[in-house]
């Protein structure tokens, strides 16, 4: 990122450089440049994030119907046998 210091060298240097009447043409493209840079951008990122949604689809991932156990369920649990005795 640039500071302060660096925004004000840049901005003499380019007074310098185009001069005063050349100044604000340059600006004018540079923000009309970053504007459909930005506008660009977002499209990407709505087309992204339109896809995205698309991938996602819950009824792909359910199964439409039970799936039955593969190993049968014991009717009971013996709770003796499961706590710790000391």
């Amino acid at each position: 990122m640039i500071g302060p210091g660096s925004a004000i060298a840049i901005a003499a240097a380019a007074l310098i450089i185009f001069g005063p009447k050349k100044l604000p043409e340059l600006g004018k493209a540079a923000g009309k440049t970053l504007r459909e840079f930005k506008n660009a951008t977002s499209g990407i990122m709505d087309d992204h994030d339109d896809k995205k949604k698309e991938d996602v689809k819950p009824e792909q991932h359910v199964r439409p119907e039970v799936v039955p156990p593969s190993q049968p369920v014991q009717a009971s649990v013996d709770l003796t046998k499961a706590t710790d005795q000391k």
